[in-house]
């Protein structure tokens, strides 16, 4: 997958005079129906928002014309209720990128900078407010925040992604929260915090039930912790949620570390 450029966060300006709707036939997750209650209401749009499905066409037109990078950012961007996927060709290959909203198959041509797809994703997340337009550019704020950290994390420059990180946290864009508190944790461990990098840990997997990452970032700081039975449910949670990793090198190692660590337990 391609690495996003920091140009292709550049966000544009938009008119504010009327409320944003990529496709205004949508039906939003905050949009309701008339009811018995407001509890069936409220029922039916947690109901939507475990059902939705983004998918970015990444066929060979589609991808000449920045599919990839618009897959990236709404990945990187989306709450945990909505899953970003890659598909084949979706047809109508002239007015790519092209996306599929599921489960109601709405499809959405033109999707080729970053700007256009925080729209969408806004729309879908927050519906016809009018403040859409200023919560899409939130979140290409704290996105590309949090790439910057990245970097800074990869050059071992712990102290400046937190606070990257922590920049983004405070934006409070509507989505993308919990790898932002993945990421902080994982800074905060490096810097010897072992109780921040576990809270943040915790709030990610509370926000993100499904993340397998968060519970991963919380066995890392038991396992720091000395708490060596509680890491061992944290990564066998992460293993429930993607057996995948199983096969990952990193994943491999940090049971080989707690198999010892349980042995000398065991020994003691």
């Amino acid at each position: 997958m391609s690495t996003i450029h920091m140009s292709s966060l550049t966000i544009g300006s938009i008119s504010q005079q009327q409320p944003f709707s990529p496709f205004p036939y949508y039906k939003s997750i905050d949009s309701t129906r008339i009811k018995a209650s407001p509890i069936e209401a409220e029922a039916e749009a947690e109901e939507l928002k475990r059902k939705i499905e983004i998918r970015v066409c990444t066929n060979r037109t589609c991808r000449k014309q920045g599919s990839l990078d618009t897959l990236q950012v709404l990945s990187g961007i989306a709450p945990p209720y909505v899953t970003v996927n890659s598909c084949g060709c979706l047809g109508h290959c002239g007015a790519g990128p092209n996306v599929v909203v599921l489960p109601d198959a709405v499809f959405v041509k033109h999707c080729a900078t970053a700007t256009r797809a925080a729209e969408i994703m806004a729309f879908l997340c927050l519906g016809k407010r009018d403040d859409v337009e200023g919560e899409s550019r939130k979140s290409l704020e704290a996105l590309a925040l949090r790439k910057r950290a990245e970097d800074e994390m990869s050059n071992a420059n712990f102290s400046e992604a937190h606070s990257l990180l922590s920049q983004a946290i405070d934006l409070k864009p509507f989505g993308g929260v919990h790898i932002m508190l993945k990421d902080r944790s994982a800074a905060e461990l490096a810097m010897g915090n072992l109780a921040d990098a576990l809270e943040d840990a915790k709030e990610a997997s509370t926000i993100a039930p499904n993340y397998p990452e968060g519970y991963i970032c919380q066995g890392d700081a038991l396992m720091a912790a000395d708490q060596v039975d509680a890491a061992e449910k944290s990564y066998s949670m992460a293993l429930v949620l993607d057996p995948s990793i199983r096969r990952s090198k990193s994943f491999k190692a940090r049971i080989a570390k707690l198999k010892e660590k349980l042995a000398l337990a065991n020994l003691g």
